[in-house]
């Protein structure tokens, strides 16, 4: 691999064989180098590949700014909280989660407390990635010489999420959860009842609108002409239907766009199997 600029002593932005950028880290990696020069393999503790269509340059520079063992110990904790999906976690979710951490003791140090007003909505909306948030959080603390709060689990967690979309942008992911709360807010208004988050139809719910947001900001909405469905769904469930369009308005303002035929069907359903199943 060749190097195309180095960042510090220990972060350098590289080209490999295939024609890919690549953002190698190492101690000792970019010191004397120039651009130019080949890459020291055995230097190379970690290989970090700009994800989404992220700049290289944009993306090398926050690595650099981040201390090497905060990298190493987000990607340890990130790889020993897995249970079971094999999966290594991607550059972005490696580097998102040292950059909280490192960010996190700054404010520690400084004694800032801050507030995480989503806690409540990630709690009911993402139990798994809060679990492995809790579990990741409790690893790094394991590793620091003053831990921190329990508080952090909540951004650790929407992190998680992030990466389960691959979005690259944590904003996305806050938006999304804001949204997903207001949505049961008429929800409940609605019908005058709580909704347990906790259901199977509810999680359904949850995964259908999780993708739905992924599918909006690719503009690659669900619209196959599924007519038929759409005019018997409606005429089965016309209270539910008519609370979809609630839900419609809420997702047209928030998100800029308006939603397909085939969307407000699959809300409309959704809706329904959640009201037969709190009515039961």
């Amino acid at each position: 691999m060749e190097i195309l600029r180095v960042f510090n002593n220990n972060v350098v932005l590289a080209r490999t064989d295939a024609g890919s950028d690549v953002i190698l880290t190492g101690r000792g990696l970019g010191f004397q180098a120039r651009p130019g020069d080949t890459v020291d393999q055995e230097k190379v503790v970690r290989v970090f590949v700009p994800e989404d269509g992220r700049d290289p340059d944009n993306f090398g520079a926050l690595i650099s700014a981040i201390p090497p063992e905060l990298l190493l110990l987000a990607d340890q904790a990130l790889a020993a909280s897995d249970t079971g999906s094999g999966r290594r976690a991607g550059s972005t979710t490696v580097v998102g989660l040292a950059d909280h951490i490192s960010f996190a003791l700054e404010r520690l140090r400084q004694g800032i407390e801050i507030e995480y007003p989503l806690r409540a909505e990630v709690a009911h909306l993402y139990p798994a990635e809060l679990a492995t948030a809790g579990r990741v959080l409790e690893l790094v603390n394991a590793r620091l010489a003053v831990p921190l709060p329990p508080e952090e689990a909540v951004p650790i967690a929407l992190h998680l999420v992030n990466a389960g979309f691959a979005t690259g942008d944590l904003s996305q992911t806050y938006r999304m959860t804001g949204v997903f709360a207001q949505l049961f807010d008429v929800l409940e208004q609605t019908y005058s009842r709580p909704f347990d988050r906790d259901t199977v139809n509810a999680a359904r719910f949850i995964t259908h609108l999780r993708y739905f947001f992924v599918r909006a900001h690719t503009g690659r909405q669900l619209d196959d002409g599924a007519g038929r469905l759409g005019t018997a769904i409606r005429d089965a469930y016309p209270e539910a239907y008519s609370t979809a369009l609630k839900l419609q308005a809420v997702l047209e303002l928030r998100l800029g766009q308006p939603l397909t035929e085939d969307e407000v069907t699959y809300l409309t359903l959704h809706v329904a199997r959640m009201v037969d199943e709190v009515r039961a």
